[in-house]
């Protein structure tokens, strides 16, 4: 049976739509904290109708077509990811260029013969920008933490001179501009090639960026969290008794903490009203923590958007997801920060207005439960919860992310 001349003519047309989808690449790494906070972009724009492709180890391959894009496989040389805090600034910042290295080659040999209209990268997928520069093909960043405002490199200078007078670290750098050179690259400077995009979306609030007002608005746009749909990560009823809710949660990474988590049971567990959820990692037993009243919830793992929207008060560890996420739900904030970024996370969102910070490891229980109701008693610290809350929410999220890629594509 042949085809009508309508049927052909409409096929003709369908088959000519489908060449026509933009095609856009996304390149990151094997990790959750660098895939996770993109993810839901991604998934926007395959739901969309533009087909994706994604660059990560095969590892990762799970995550990636759980977003509806299609992997693109290279092998990672990174080690797992709970070796890294043994390793110092320099050694750590070797072994991602050593990945960096090892992927542009395996980056270039999967788009060969199947080049993209634009690639995204995470800042840990910089060997993107690399390969787009070489084909012509424009790139745009995805910045799940901080980026660069004007003086940011003055304001680094000290930092660069004393790793540079480490010989590991003069290797470092000078092995950087090295490969940057030999691949033709426009910037050989290796800060200016992280850390200077053509263009970057970012992941963040505004009001978590150091010196917001000295980044260009030509190159940088906040989009604000991209949190999406979570309810496959289960959801938190609060209970019908809970006249206020604490979260306590310090995030995925640094949770072997019993002691800390003592004290939060002796600050809050007999707190007239309130009701505390308190995440305590897969690391501790709950055995550790003694008799725990009926008003505190114990868990391993917490969905914790779905908390934090029912909560009164947030006890964090002030990483850039958990702090995005206080901001995003205008929840009055405890800050105990661990690690990295995190301490200037805690100082921001005191500065905010919106937070106390507190020392994890010697804080004591009165002071925790001092804290916690100095915060949530204050109107002024209502009042900056909820008109941040309302503008992080303004900031677009996901559809104003996925609204700007989809006008670099035409």
């Amino acid at each position: 049976m042949t085809a009508s001349r309508d049927e052909t003519y409409r096929l003709a047309i369908d088959d000519s739509e489908e060449l026509s989808v933009p095609h856009i690449a996304m390149v990151s790494i094997p990790f959750h904290g660098h895939v996770n906070p993109s993810a839901e972009v991604v998934r926007e724009l395959v739901r969309r109708g533009h087909r994706v492709t994604y660059a990560n180890d095969p590892s990762f391959a799970e995550a990636v077509t759980s977003l509806g894009a299609e992997l693109k496989p290279y092998a990672s040389t990174l080690p797992p990811a709970e070796t890294h805090d043994d390793l110092d600034p320099i050694a750590q910042l070797t072994m991602f260029l050593d990945d960096a290295i090892a992927m542009l080659p395996q980056l270039r040999a999967a788009y060969a013969e199947d080049r993209p209209d634009l690639f995204l990268y995470d800042i840990a997928g910089a060997p993107a920008r690399l390969l787009a520069e070489q084909w012509g093909i424009p790139s745009v960043q995805l910045s799940p933490t901080y980026v660069a405002w004007d003086g940011y490199e003055d304001e680094m200078a000290p930092m660069v001179e004393a790793m540079r007078a480490d010989p590991r670290g003069a290797a470092y750098y000078d092995r950087f501009t090295e490969w940057l050179t030999a691949e033709g690259s426009s910037t050989t400077d290796s800060m200016a090639f992280q850390g200077r995009p053509d263009h970057a979306l970012v992941l963040i609030p505004r009001a978590l960026q150091p010196n917001a007002d000295r980044v260009n608005p030509a190159v940088y746009d906040f989009v604000g969290p991209v949190l999406g749909d979570r309810s496959s990560q289960g959801t938190w009823t609060r209970p019908a008794g809970a006249g206020k809710v604490l979260l306590v949660s310090l995030g995925s990474a640094f949770t072997n903490h019993p002691e800390f988590y003592r004290r939060c049971v002796a600050a809050f567990g007999s707190l007239p009203g309130w009701h505390t959820v308190l995440q305590i990692g897969r690391a501790v037993d709950p055995a550790e923590l003694g008799d725990v009243p009926e008003s505190v919830e114990l868990h391993p793992w917490v969905p914790q958007l779905s908390v934090l929207e029912q909560a009164d008060a947030f006890l964090t560890h002030a990483g850039m997801g958990g702090s995005s996420e206080g901001l995003y739900c205008g929840t009055p904030m405890i800050a105990a920060p661990q690690a990295a970024d995190q301490f200037a996370n805690a100082e921001q969102l005191a500065a905010l207005g919106v937070a106390r910070v507190v020392e994890s490891a010697t804080v004591t229980a009165g002071e925790l439960r001092e804290h916690l109701l100095a915060l949530t008693a204050d109107p002024e610290v209502a009042a900056r919860s909820e008109r941040l809350k309302h503008d992080v929410r303004a900031e677009g999220g996901v559809t104003r992310a996925a609204d700007l890629i989809e006008k670099m594509v035409g």
